[in-house]
């Protein structure tokens, strides 16, 4: 079985780059951010208490999990949420999440 998924970021100029992302560690989307040396803050540590890991997902939403409450209402504190915005830190990285498309919250 296949523990590897290919994730697509937009990167700030548009551009969209591709990671292969292990589905075997029990990393988060955040964790593996953080890894792949994206500028993500995650000031809480992946707690869902303070919304500085927040992606808007682009493609494969209907991939993830269902939001929780703790992380709607964290997401809910955003001044410029989007309805596509989760919390990356609550995104467990699973098989089904390959092709997932994704970019850091509020970068333009």
């Amino acid at each position: 079985m296949e523990n590897n998924i290919t994730i697509y970021m937009q990167e700030p100029d548009g551009s969209v780059t591709s990671h292969e992302a292990p589905t075997d560690m029990g990393l988060s989307l955040m964790e593996f951010l953080k890894a792949s040396e994206y500028d993500i803050l995650a000031t809480c540590g992946g707690m869902a208490l303070c919304a500085t890991c927040c992606v808007d997902v682009l493609e494969g939403e209907e991939k993830l999990n269902e939001m929780t409450d703790d992380e709607y209402a964290m997401l809910d504190t955003l001044p410029d949420l989007l309805p596509n915005s989760r919390l990356a830190c609550q995104l467990q990285l699973h098989n089904n999440m390959d092709g997932l498309k994704v970019k850091l919250h509020g970068v333009s």
